[in-house]
């Protein structure tokens, strides 16, 4: 009897889940054991990318690469997950309802920006978070040249001073003087509730980041946060009054909310926590990874980061491990004790840091073109080759050396 290992997702996780699951058992010359994929599109978003321009086109597409591999696809979001029946409830693209069974479960269905309950924010401010989004933030400044030339046009205000508020601040005064000019009097403000800027990404590159927000002309407004966003601007909560007609908020982010849905313990941002094959505590039948996955990196203590780095190499010891399950086969812990991080920083250029205490090994225009080759090449898909593919999908592969 046929048996399916069902992924949820296809963001770098589950995209690398499925390629790594249908690799093993291509290897044990299997036939039985059907990888479908579940997703409401056959595209990878290339969401580490969406702070850029040309968002909309922030997609890279799959169908060949499944079909290539054996990897079904479904176009479809899931509505429901059953696990003590092993179901889940799918809603098709053309609004048509169908339950599907499964032997195992990868459930990598990422997360998503939190947006508090501020008043005004759902309705006026933009973000970088999904394709739609930062395409519609790209459609509104290009527009501005129609507004009258004020100091509300002039200006944006990015709400939250991490990682991607940084990467988003550092492309904005480029951006707007491309839209509305090169003589243009631009202001770009980063609004962060801690007291210092990049918060999370601590002391090591802190100095270089200052040193090119400053180059950049961005400021930065710390210790306060967005009380009330609206039309033609914000207040915070010292008071102050910003007057912009473009707010990003980057603040902050959560799993996805079918981790819910799964009897497990969860963390503070609603990740399930796994063991070190990334199966799901107390739930045999689930594996989860990429973002909605609390696993370690190392003994060491540390956890996996929401982040593109970690979901790839997480998808790829979910899919194996999944895989090595069905077929009796030892799983391969999942492991990544080497963490990097490459902050975009603009024109400027960049800031690369090695370690969980991010020590600066690169800075300015190396460092932007190691930035440049990570974009553009090593978080894409890989080729639809299917040797090519599979050897991609190797969950020893080392990412990062």
């Amino acid at each position: 009897m046929s048996k399916r290992i069902l992924v949820i997702g296809a963001g770098f996780a589950g995209m690398w889940s499925a390629l790594s699951a249908a690799r093993l058992i291509d290897q044990h010359g299997r036939t039985d054991i059907e990888v479908l994929l579940i997703a409401p599109e056959p595209h990878l978003h290339v969401r580490p990318r969406l702070y850029e321009k040309d968002a909309a086109g922030m997609k890279a597409p799959l169908l060949d690469i499944f079909a290539s591999t054996g990897v079904g696809f479904i176009q479809g979001t899931v509505e429901r997950i059953d696990v003590a029946r092993g179901k889940v409830d799918v809603v098709g693209a053309n609004g048509s309802r169908s339950t599907l069974n499964y032997d195992r479960l990868v459930l990598a269905t990422g997360s998503r920006l939190f947006r508090p309950r501020i008043p005004g924010l759902a309705e006026h401010a933009f973000s970088v978070d999904q394709v739609d989004e930062a395409a519609a933030l790209e459609a509104h400044i290009k527009q501005l040249a129609t507004q009258p030339d004020t100091p509300a046009r002039n200006t944006v205000v990015v709400a939250g001073g991490g990682f991607t508020g940084i990467e988003t601040a550092a492309e904005m005064p480029a951006r707007l003087r491309a839209a509305l000019g090169e003589n243009a009097d631009v202001r770009v403000i980063i609004v962060e509730r801690n007291a210092e800027i990049g918060p999370d990404l601590g002391a090591g590159p802190r100095p270089v980041i200052v040193e090119a927000l400053e180059s950049l002309g961005v400021q930065w407004r710390l210790g306060t946060a967005v009380t009330s966003v609206n039309a033609n601007g914000l207040t915070t909560s010292d008071g102050a009054r910003i007057e912009a007609s473009t707010v990003i908020w980057t603040a902050g982010v959560r799993a996805s909310s079918l981790t819910a849905q799964i009897p497990a313990e969860r963390d503070a941002v609603g990740r399930l926590h796994v063991d070190r094959n990334l199966r799901v505590l107390g739930v045999d039948t689930v594996y989860a990874t990429g973002d909605v996955a609390y696993a370690a990196t190392d003994g060491e203590g540390n956890h996996a980061m929401m982040s593109c780095q970690h979901a790839m190499n997480l998808g790829r010891s979910a899919g194996h491990n999944v895989a090595a399950d069905l077929l009796g086969e030892a799983p391969i812990p999942y492991s990544q004790p080497k963490y990097v991080t490459c902050l975009d920083l603009g024109p400027w250029g960049a800031v690369y840091t090695e370690g969980w205490e991010r020590e600066v090994k690169m800075a300015g225009a190396e460092a932007k073109a190691l930035k440049t080759r990570i974009n553009t090449e090593w978080i894409y898909p890989p080729s639809a080759k299917r040797a090519e593919a599979f050897a991609a999908a190797d969950p020893l592969r080392i990412v990062v050396a």
